[in-house]
């Protein structure tokens, strides 16, 4: 049953824009942080709790009989585990925020990458992955592996511009934030405990295409990388499509450079002076 009430277990750059969209569905949403104050300014001070999972002793903060969205790595293994006794997460709706690291690489040459959907093979040797799975087997969690975050403040043209990316012929799997909110609280309404949620566009690229696609609409040159093996995933979306249309939403951002259009325009206007 889906409860009135959200807690989001570190608040960060995703909480941000989940916030606004989980107050037009929860009557109260709360957000942690281990310094509250400072990091959730942006919040009513009754929404903002102090939590540390190294802390057991910010553990009873936390409100009673809500959802739950986990959004920080579940590590380490011990203190997850205790948390999770501590909050009774058996009997609430958990969804935690994984990583598209969880798959195993391999060791395949094939290229293109094979795709990947959410029976391919985990790392069961990564910590988080432990956590993760932990929470999903013993606790009824709903694990999401996301892509690769992007949005206003989070922009892949500055990432290409001061380097942090190059060309290559790595495939990347990208999802807006706003996107990824819509898919979190579908998730809470609609996805069975223990099921996992590969999110993404659905449109893996290499960093070869959006690098030339960059230059070409946004005059931003790139170098190449001297990556030796830049094969990367091909992330497959289907199974996250169908949540979304059973909860009566949709991605709204397929297009990545439609995205960053966007993200440019809102940037330009706010770095503009007033009038």
């Amino acid at each position: 049953m889906v409860q009135s009430s959200l807690i989001i277990l570190g608040s960060g750059y995703t909480a941000k824009f989940l916030v606004p969209l989980a107050e037009q569905r929860y009557t109260r949403v709360f957000a942690t942080s281990r310094t509250p104050d400072h990091h959730l300014g942006h919040l009513r001070p009754e929404q903002r709790i102090r939590f540390d999972l190294a802390r057991s002793d910010t553990w009873s903060l936390l409100p009673v009989e809500t959802d739950v969205l986990w959004c920080f790595p579940a590590i380490p293994l011990e203190l997850v585990q205790q948390f999770a006794e501590s909050a009774s997460l058996h009997a609430r709706r958990l969804v935690v925020l994984g990583s598209t690291s969880s798959y195993d690489d391999g060791n395949s040459a094939e290229y293109p990458p094979p795709w990947v959907d959410e029976t391919s093979t985990i790392d069961l040797t990564k910590p988080r992955v432990q956590g993760e799975e932990l929470l999903r087997t013993c606790y009824g969690a709903v694990v999401l592996r996301v892509a690769g975050i992007y949005g206003p403040g989070r922009n892949p043209l500055d990432w290409i511009r001061t380097g942090r990316v190059n060309r290559s012929r790595k495939y990347v799997n990208l999802i807006h934030v706003e996107d990824l909110g819509t898919t979190c609280l579908a998730a809470l309404r609609q996805a069975q405990s223990g099921e996992v949620y590969n999110v993404s566009d659905g449109h893996p690229r290499t960093w070869d295409e959006i690098c030339e696609t960059v230059e070409r609409r946004w005059a931003i040159r790139s170098s190449i990388s001297d990556e030796l093996r830049p094969s990367g995933k091909r992330l497959s979306n289907h199974k996250m499509c169908e949540l979304l249309n059973v909860d009566g939403a949709g991605l709204r951002y397929k297009d990545l450079y439609e995205a960053l259009e966007v993200i440019q325009r809102h940037s330009l206007s706010e770095a503009r002076p007033s009038p």
